[in-house]
């Protein structure tokens, strides 16, 4: 990634910023700042997850399809499918099973409609 950063996206992540043949379609430095966005995101909304799970309302599952669609919402700070990592990686931070959600759409870069 940047010879400077000590952070390495993962695959699943850099993923969504590339083409077909794997070739980053955004900046690296781009990338990298959306990574620990979304990395942050999942992190901080653990604790909350956890939180309705033992309120009783929801399974393991419907919290995390409820936190997709808050993520996946207009006004989001993240894109469709940053929310969609964002969620599967919170589900492996919990250590709770994946629900299904439907692959997003790449981002579109600049330029691109």
């Amino acid at each position: 990634m940047d010879e400077t950063s000590q952070i390495q996206p993962p695959p699943s992540f850099m993923a969504l910023f590339a083409d077909r043949l794997g070739r980053l379609k955004t900046a690296q430095a781009e990338v990298l700042a959306r990574y620990e966005l979304c990395e942050d995101l999942a992190c901080h909304l653990v604790e909350q997850a956890q939180t309705i799970y033992h309120s009783g309302n929801s399974s393991e599952e419907g919290v995390l399809e409820a936190m997709h669609a808050g993520l996946a919402g207009q006004g989001s700070p993240v894109n469709p499918a940053e929310a969609r990592w964002i969620v599967l990686r919170l589900g492996e931070l919990l250590e709770w099973r994946a629900p299904e959600l439907r692959p997003c759409e790449p981002p579109l870069t600049p330029g691109q409609n």
